[in-house]
């Protein structure tokens, strides 16, 4: 077989028509474009996937690698190819985060200032809402005028519904923008053209506020935002397993990448046990 457009294009088919999501419709098919570009005209088979798995370990990190192999394991299995499914790199689970990636909530808040200060309104209120009720970037879409209205959203992602209630302060002021915006039904963060925002979109206006904000690049992306609810929200209230029902984790272990505490953190806790004379 070979990885022609038309086998990739009832790759991404196959993939809506499993209710998979389309940010990992998206990703899934970058990787195997970026496979089938490697691949060129020669035919797929399992010794080919072998060694292109081999030349991503030399370019690429585990988690990367790992990443790829399982949106190629999924083109092999809808595309008639199980005999060439490749197993993930063993990784030992990572048990402290990576503090060049994580956002403060000081550093948020910077982020929110600059905005302010560009009169980026738009900008502001999308990063408020993922922050201030844990969502993915790429629900908020089901964030329409009725159900801010309604102090809560019905949100549909990968095969599960759950309720997501907004702030009180919030809701206000979403309120307010979409009457200011004019908007009398339907998504409240939409483009020029009445359309919900791009995930990409968002990601290139954030990062236009980092020098602004003084916040390194590595720690200014939507996912973020709500990596720092789900932190924030842990910190107080102790309580792992309805996190991970707020955000819509399948898995606890999920949730546990969220609320890892940092090394630095961890030090301190040392420190305080006080078990060296």
């Amino acid at each position: 077989m070979i990885l022609s457009e038309n086998v990739l294009g009832g790759f991404a088919a196959r993939l809506r028509a499993a209710e998979r999501s389309e940010a990992t419709v998206e990703k899934y098919v970058r990787e195997a474009r970026r496979f089938a570009a490697w691949l060129g005209e020669r035919p797929l088979d399992r010794e080919a996937a072998q060694r292109y798995k081999e030349e991503l370990a030399r370019t690429r990190a585990a988690g990367g690698v790992n990443g790829a192999v399982a949106a190629l394991n999924a083109l092999f299995d809808l595309t008639g190819a199980p005999e060439c499914r490749l197993r993930a790199l063993r990784v030992q689970r990572r048990i402290f985060r990576d503090e060049s990636r994580e956002l403060t909530q000081a550093e948020y808040r910077r982020l929110l200032a600059a905005a302010k200060r560009r009169d980026s309104e738009r900008l502001l209120l999308v990063m408020e809402t993922i922050c201030a009720t844990g969502i993915r970037v790429g629900e908020l879409r089901f964030f329409t005028l009725e159900a801010v209205r309604a102090g809560r959203a019905e949100v549909a992602n990968k095969g599960k519904i759950r309720t997501v209630f907004l702030p009180r302060k919030l809701q206000a002021v979403l309120l307010r923008y979409a009457r200011g915006q004019k908007i009398t039904a339907g998504p409240v963060f939409v483009t020029r053209n009445g359309r919900p925002l791009d995930r990409s979109n968002i990601w290139h206006d954030m990062k236009r506020l980092c020098r602004e904000a003084r916040v390194a690049e590595s720690k200014v992306f939507p996912h973020n935002l709500r990596h720092l609810f789900a932190r924030t929200y842990y910190g107080l209230e102790k309580d792992i397993v309805r996190l991970a029902d707020i955000l819509g984790h399948a898995s606890i272990d999920t949730t546990r990448v969220y609320t890892m505490e940092s090394g630095r953190t961890h030090r301190r806790q040392l420190e305080k046990m006080r078990l060296v004379l």
